[in-house]
Parts: C-alpha cells; sequence; structure tokens
C-alpha cells in the first residue's frame, strides 16, 4: 500500500513554501444530520473533523508549484473517506470559478473513495457539477494536472482524476472506479493500481513524492507558456539527396538514420511526455507525444519512431494535438513510419478510427502546426499526421503513396521491378519539392565559421 498523506501535508510537498493561501469557502450550514437525515451524520462529520482538523474533505487554495501559480485542491482522505459530499462541491466550484477568474491552471491532488453515502443521490450529484466545472476550464483554455494518490476510486477519479489533461500518479497508490470492496472478488487487483493505468493509457506517468514539486512545476510551466510557432528542426543524418527512389527507400530504412528521440533531444532542452489513449491502449514504440520547452517557450510534439503505428499511437496523437490546441499551444510532428499497422489486431482495436481521428484533429486545429519528415512516409498512416501547407522532409527520406513493393504486388510486377517501380513514384525528397507536396527539403545546420585574428 502506498504511504497516505494528509490534505495538508501533500500540500506542503507540492507548494513552494510559503506559498498557499487557502481560499474563502461558501457560506452556509450543513441540514442537521444531511440531506437525507442519516441518523449520526453530524455525530460522524464531527468525529473527522477532531481526527482531522479539517471542516470538509477537501481544501482548497493557491500557491506557487516551483515558481509557477495554480489552484491546488487536495482531498482529505482522513475525513469520511474523502468522499465528495454537498458541501464538498461547493468548495470545487469555487476554487474552479476562482482559478478562471485568474486565469490559474487546476491541480486536483485527489484521495478519495467516491461518494458519500450518507448523503445519497445528493451526494453522487456533485459529479455533474465537479464535471462542468471541469469542462468551463477546460473551454477556458486552462490546463488540468491532476495527481492521484492512494486511493482514488469511484466518481472522484472519473471526473477530477481521469478528466484532467495529465494525470500523474504516486507509486502504488489504488486507482480505478471501483473500489476495493465493490469490484469483482477474482479481479486481478493490478489492474486497480497506479502502474496499472499507466500501463493501458489511462494515466501518463508514476511520479516518486520526492519529485512530485519538480515534475509537477515543470508540467505547469509547459502548459502555460506557448510558443508563437513550431519551425522545422535541422536534419540530423545525411546531407546529400538520394539520385534514385530506390535509394531514398534505403536511406530512409537504413538502421544508422536518427530517430526521432535524436530530432526531439536535439530540439528541446528538456520534454514531457503523455501516454496512452484513454481507450485502454499505448503505443510508446511507435509514437512520441508531449510537450518540451524551446528557447523558454512551449512546443507540443507527436512523433512517430519508425515502426507501424499503432491505433493507440494515432488516438494519443490525436488527444495531444486537440489538447496543444486547446492550449494555444503550437504542434512539431515527426513523420517516420511505414505504414499504419495493419494486422487484424489492429483493425480490432479501430485502425481506421483511429487514422480519422489524426487527420480531424490536424484538420481542424487552429495552432500552427509544423510537419518534418525524417525516414519513411508510408502512405495514409504517415499522411495523418502531416499538416497541409507545411509539411518539409530530410534527404534521407522519402513519402510514398505505398510502399513500392506492395505498389509492385498491386500492379501485378515481378520483384525485380521493385526499383523501376520506386523510380516512377517520385518519392524521393526533391520529387516531392517539384510536385508541390511538401514545402522544403531542411539541410544540416550551417557550422558557424570565425576569422581568424589578425597577424600580429
Amino acid at each position: 500500500m502506498a504511504e497516505r498523506r494528509s490534505a495538508r501535508e501533500v500540500l506542503t510537498l507540492v507548494a513552494d513554501p510559503g506559498s498557499f493561501g487557502e481560499l474563502p469557502y461558501p457560506a452556509g450550514r450543513p441540514k442537521p444530520d444531511g440531506p437525507l437525515g442519516w441518523r449520526g451524520y453530524d455525530a460522524s462529520r464531527a468525529r473527522a473533523a477532531e481526527r482531522t482538523g479539517e471542516e470538509e474533505s477537501v481544501v482548497c487554495g493557491t500557491a506557487r508549484v516551483a515558481g509557477t501559480p495554480a489552484v491546488l485542491i487536495a482531498f482529505e482522505f482522513g475525513f469520511l473517506g474523502g468522499s465528495l459530499g454537498e458541501r464538498t462541491g461547493d468548495r470545487l466550484e469555487a476554487a474552479y470559478t476562482h482559478a478562471r477568474a485568474h486565469r490559474l491552471p487546476v491541480v486536483p491532488l485527489i484521495a478519495t473513495g467516491g461518494s458519500r453515502m450518507q448523503e445519497g443521490m445528493v451526494a453522487l450529484s456533485q459529479l455533474q457539477r465537479v464535471a462542468r466545472q471541469s469542462a468551463l476550464t477546460r473551454e477556458a483554455g486552462l490546463p488540468q494536472i491532476a495527481v492521484v494518490r492512494d486511493p482514488t476510486t469511484g466518481g472522484g477519479w472519473a471526473t477530477l482524476g481521469a478528466g484532467a489533461d495529465v494525470v500523474l500518479a504516486l507509486p502504488g497508490a489504488q486507482v480505478g472506479f471501483a473500489g476495493s470492496r465493490v469490484r469483482p472478488a477474482d479481479a486481478d487487483p493490478a489492474a486497480y493500481t497506479a502502474e496499472g493505468q499507466v500501463a493501458v493509457g489511462s494515466a501518463d506517468a508514476v511520479v516518486r513524492p520526492g519529485e512530485l514539486r519538480e515534475t509537477l512545476g515543470q508540467w505547469l510551466r509547459l502548459l502555460t507558456t506557448p510558443a508563437q510557432e513550431a519551425p522545422a528542426p535541422p536534419a540530423l543524418g545525411t546531407p546529400d539527396l538520394p539520385d534514385t527512389g530506390w535509394e531514398a527507400v534505403r536511406r530512409a530504412r537504413s538502421p544508422e538514420r536518427p530517430r526521432a528521440a535524436a530530432y526531439l533531444d536535439a530540439y528541446f532542452t528538456h520534454r514531457r511526455d503523455i501516454s496512452g489513449d484513454r481507450c485502454g491502449g499505448t503505443d510508446t514504440d511507435g509514437m512520441l507525444c508531449g510537450f518540451g520547452e524551446r528557447n523558454g517557450r512551449t512546443v507540443a510534439f507527436a512523433a512517430q519512431t519508425g515502426a507501424a503505428t499503432r491505433p493507440a499511437g494515432y488516438r494519443t496523437a490525436a488527444r495531444l494535438i486537440r489538447l496543444a490546441d486547446r492550449l494555444d499551444i503550437p504542434v512539431l510532428t515527426l513523420v517516420d513510419t511505414p505504414g499504419a499497422a495493419n494486422d487484424a489486431e489492429a483493425e480490432r482495436q479501430g485502425a481506421g478510427a483511429a487514422i480519422a481521428e489524426v487527420f480531424g484533429a490536424v484538420a481542424s486545429a487552429r495552432v500552427p502546426i509544423t510537419t518534418l519528415v525524417i525516414g519513411e512516409g508510408g502512405s495514409g498512416g504517415a499522411l495523418a499526421l502531416s499538416a497541409p501547407g507545411n509539411t518539409w522532409a530530410t534527404p534521407d527520406s522519402y513519402f510514398s503513396v505505398i510502399a513500392p513493393e506492395l505498389a509492385a504486388a498491386i500492379l501485378k510486377r515481378r520483384e525485380e521491378d521493385v526499383e523501376t517501380t520506386a523510380e516512377q513514384l517520385r518519392i524521393r525528397p526533391q520529387d516531392l519539392v517539384e510536385l508541390g507536396v511538401i514545402e522544403g527539403i531542411v539541410h544540416h545546420p550551417r557550422p558557424k565559421v570565425t576569422s581568424p585574428p589578425p597577424p600580429g
């Protein structure tokens, strides 16, 4: 079991020293024994208040996190299991309203067992209030970064947690919609953990408590300091253009060619990844998505890694592009795939719909999107990530309607005709420029030339 900290302890862990200021809470006294008249409810609340020093299950305030101001919402699990009741909803609504009024990101630090039994449907309906406040904050273009603690279950996970833009989790935390007392007896307990949620794409990363302030602060800076544009990176591979179409293919497929990670490392001072499509899938082998700092400002990225891209990879990229668009952050996409995964499992996972999501996200984005083809540009699985009118290519790349081998097979040509087919497809970078498919070819940055000192 993960270590359980009180609301005040986790606020101390996250907020810069001396920066936390508690928000005023809505006035009013609760009805005797709550809205249901549940006998003994007042006594339970009184015991919870005495034990924790809190009057409700959440503590809300503003603070700086590694220098960035935010609204923090810390759940107190010791107060009736951190459950949501009517007064909890009042506090949450006030905190979100304050965040929008002052243009501040929201950070829920969640530890809750769900809705409060003693308030029945009145408690459950608070989830609708929370969802509304979260939606209004999303519409206002403000980021929400959740930190899920132990435990995070029920409606708290299904609204404040899983509904956040970025989800960080503490190691070993119990995280899931079904709490330990209501899930099936034979359920795999690993599925209800922070690590399990990251594995299936429902959370982005597990962060150790000692690293939480720095990690959260970096995320807050990244999501609140957008760059104006995302210039195409310079080429890192071979500088010479290919003589033939088949040479372009061989270069793009070379294991020595720089891949996405090398381009991202050279482009950004530092970066943070998002993980998962929020639909039960990840594709960390085929797609890298996240936000990075470049010249002190933020650019989002969705980068193919050279492998066939899985449906979860496309959905994660679509999620990234939509989030960046909402936060006014420009996007860099790196194209490098032989094509979309085309096995039976990919079809069962909705490959076509996933690719359609990316096409739609790119087409509807209002922020600048820049694309660089750094390797293989295989068919629609590559084109989906490409920005119309702002796609560039490196000398060791190609872009094709289909792989030359497959084109030859479709045309019922012999195996020895593949190289000729590659030439006919006109897939070299210089061909693509001539055809108007891409804007241009990026090259290595020119080395700085320094004049020798004058003699004497």
